[in-house]
Order: C-alpha cells, then sequence, then structure tokens
C-alpha cells in the first residue's frame, strides 16, 4: 500500500497540474511564495505525524500484548482500515514534497494546491478514526470475538460434514490399518510449524501414482529438519521428495488457515493471562468461556474424521491427523480449570458450559465433557475450604456470577 501510494502520489501532481489549467480552478488564490510555504510546512509535518503514528500503534499494540496474549500482535497490522489508512498519510507525504520539488514554477496550480490542504485535513480525520478503531479491536471481548468468529469459519471448514448427515460411526486415523510404508520423506526446510496442507494437490498425486500418502504431522505441530513428514504406501516411487513436500506450507508461527486448534489456544491464553495474580481478571476468563463455549459445541456437532481422503472409487489416497473431540475439549477446560481453581464465577461458568453441552451433543460427545466435570469438582472441592463457597461453586451460572443457575 505505500508502495502504491508513492507512485500515485507522483504522478498526480503533473495530472492535477493539467487539469488545473482545463478548469481555471480558484478558491485559495495563493501566491507561488504562499503556496510552496504551504507544502513544505504539510510535507515536514506529515511525516512527523506518520512517526508519531507507528509509535502510538505499536505501544497500544505491545500493551495489549502483554495483557492478553502475544498471538494477537499480528491482527491489528492485517486491519484494512489500517493499511489503507497508512496509504493515505503516505500519498500526503509524497505529494506534498512533490508539490515542493515543482515549486521553483511561477504558477504551481491552485488546484495542485488545495489538493494539500485537502489531503491533510482528511489525514487528520483518519487518524483519528484510526485511532479509535485500533482501540476498539484490541479489547478483550473483541479480539477474542474475531478469533472465534475466525474459529467458526476454520471448523466449518475443516469440518465440513455434520454428525446427522452420516450415520455411520467416525473413524479415526489411528483406527486404520496400513501395513508397512513403502517411502518415507523427511523434511528438509527451515525449522517452523505446518501452517496448512494443499489437501487437493496431495490426492492427485496418490491418485496419478497409484499409493497413498500419509502426512505425518498435523497442522500446527512444529517441524525441523529430518524429521519424518510423509509416508508413502504402495507405490510412489516416481513422486519427487521435494515435489511432495512442496505441498506442506510451514513457517514460524501458527495460523488459523486450517488450525481450528489454534483458535482454542488463542482464547485460552488470553484467558490464562487475565487469570495470572500479576492481572487478576477472572470476568475476561468468562467471556473467553463464553466464546469457547460456542466453539466447542460447534466440533461438537460435527464429524471428526474427515482426515481421510478418498478418491472417486473409494480407495482411501490421503490421511492428514486432525485433533479428535477429546484433544479439543481438554484445550478448552484443562488450563483455565487450572488457573482459575480459585475463582468462584469461572468454575460457575465452566460448570455451566459441560453442563450445557453434555445433553445438547450427540450421546458419544458426552464421556469427555463429564470427565472434564469430574475434574472442576475435584478441583473446587480442594480450592474452597469454606462450605459456603463450596456449594456456590457448584452452581452453574452462564454470568459466573449473578445470572442464572440453569444450565440449559
Amino acid at each position: 500500500m505505500p508502495a502504491i501510494s508513492t507512485v500515485a502520489a507522483v504522478l498526480s501532481v503533473p495530472l492535477l497540474r493539467i487539469l488545473d489549467r482545463v478548469l481555471e480552478f480558484r478558491l485559495f488564490n495563493y501566491t507561488s511564495d504562499g503556496a510552496r510555504a504551504l507544502a513544505s510546512i504539510i510535507s515536514a509535518a506529515v511525516l512527523s505525524f506518520i512517526v508519531f503514528f507507528f509509535s502510538v500503534l505499536l505501544l497500544t499494540v505491545q500493551i495489549a500484548s502483554s495483557t492478553l496474549s502475544p498471538r494477537i500482535i499480528s491482527r491489528p497490522f492485517r486491519s484494512r482500515s489500517l493499511k489503507l489508512s497508512l496509504g493515505l498519510f503516505v500519498f500526503t507525504l509524497i505529494y506534498s514534497m512533490a508539490v515542493v520539488a515543482k515549486g521553483t514554477e511561477r504558477n504551481m496550480g491552485q488546484l495542485v494546491i488545495a489538493m494539500v490542504v485537502i489531503l491533510i485535513i482528511t489525514s487528520i480525520c483518519v487518524f483519528l478514526y484510526v485511532v479509535e478503531h485500533v482501540s476498539k479491536q484490541l479489547r478483550p471481548v473483541t479480539v477474542m470475538g474475531d478469533v472465534a468468529l475466525e474459529g467458526l469459519q476454520v471448523i466449518r471448514a475443516v469440518y465440513p460434514k455434520m454428525l446427522e448427515q452420516h450415520g455411520e460411526p467416525e473413524k479415526t486415523c489411528a483406527e486404520v490399518h496400513l501395513g508397512a510404508p513403502s517411502q518415507a520423506i523427511r523434511y528438509t526446510g527451515d525449522p517452523g510449524v505446518v501452517l496448512a496442507l494443499d489437501i487437493e494437490g496431495l490426492v492427485a498425486l496418490a491418485i496419478d501414482s497409484a499409493c497413498m500418502i500419509e502426512v505425518v504431522p498435523q497442522v500446527g505441530d512444529p517441524v525441523a529438519g529430518e524429521d519424518l513428514v510423509l509416508r508413502l504406501y504402495g507405490g510412489g516411487a516416481n513422486i519427487s521428495p521435494k515435489k511432495l513436500l512442496e505441498h506442506i506450507a510451514v513457517d514460524r508461527e501458527r495460523t488459523l488457515e486450517q488450525d481450528p486448534a489454534f483458535a482454542f489456544r488463542i482464547i485460552v491464553d488470553i484467558a490464562a493471562k487475565a487469570l495470572s495474580p500479576a492481572i487478576n481478571d477472572p470476568t475476561t476468563a468468562v467471556i473467553a468461556l463464553d466464546q469457547i463455549h460456542s466453539l466447542l459445541r460447534e466440533v461438537g456437532l460435527r464429524r471428526l474424521d474427515t482426515g481421510l481422503v478418498r478418491d472417486p472409487a473409494g480407495q482411501l489416497r490421503l490421511i492428514y491427523h486432525t485433533p479428535d473431540w477429546e484433544d479439543f475439549v481438554r484445550l478448552a477446560a484443562t488450563e483455565i480449570r487450572q488457573f482459575g481453581r480459585t475463582s468462584i464465577q469461572v468454575v460457575r461458568r465452566m460448570r455451566a458450559m459441560l453442563e450445557n453441552l453434555i445433553p445438547s451433543l450427540p450421546p458419544h460427545r458426552s464421556a469427555a465433557l463429564r470427565r472434564e466435570l469430574d475434574l472442576l469438582d475435584s478441583t473446587a472441592d480442594q480450592a474452597f475450604a469454606i462450605p459456603e463457597d463450596r456449594k456456590r461453586a457448584a452452581l452453574p451460572d452462564f454470568q459466573g456470577l449473578g445470572g442464572c443457575r440453569r444450565a440449559v
């Protein structure tokens, strides 16, 4: 965006001068010296303005990351509003400098100078808007809401089939007997984390080579040099390891692209930070449980065996590992239960979540939820020495404290 703005600013000055001569624009009636002085002042001011803007932005993001989670640092910089505003600021700076560079000419053009005034006024308005926008986007409830919304979209993309659409039970990758692999592919790139898999590309390679491919690491797992990443069964000798590895995206940090568990991870991290003794904000943890509740319900209603991909003839061609139901439940509940064990409202909100999900999800999902409910009971019994506190902690409450006690 800054590069595009720079080119557009340089090209706009001669174009506006031509348009000015055609329209004979008159508004401010600046003299040549006055116009040159105005453009010089604005170009210097805008440069300071951009530095100030980024200083405020970086400080705000740093504070938010320290109180919420380091995994949200990249989120504000993905904002389209932020990118467009940066483009406007750079356009204003380069445009003003280009006007100053043309300042030796006797007639600079009134339209050119009018545009300088319009740009600086617009930049001030946009700056005020962006400051408000970024501050709202970095509130805990907004961050967790946005992460949960993206997480729901990823869950629906990774697990597109609903449970009621298929009567047969889910079959995990561990239940598939493959035998001995014909070829093992090891990782050769820079260390990183598996971000995504080109599932269609891997299936096409398996069909062309009449083999079956197993992706060993799960999306979100770290990989380093010589780690085993692929196994081939029944052929595939004509596929080069380099070509296979091109279908696995690896980078330094996890993303939500194909990783629904990462949405849980971010929200749990925010809750854990809020429950730390330094911050002691259990209400934020309750808000986190609100979002986790909706994510768990979405996961619980879907088939989680999409890691077994077959060709049109029904032949198994690709196996890739995804989190199962127990993984999601443990990720959602374990750390918040441990760190929030002394907070009655966290215990009550988690109890409401578990007791609500047990009857609302298919019966085979309830075992993992009941185990977490039993662990929650044991944790509360140990955490609260006063009988009245234990009695209060045993009540479900969607608000944590002060809300409805029923978990239906």
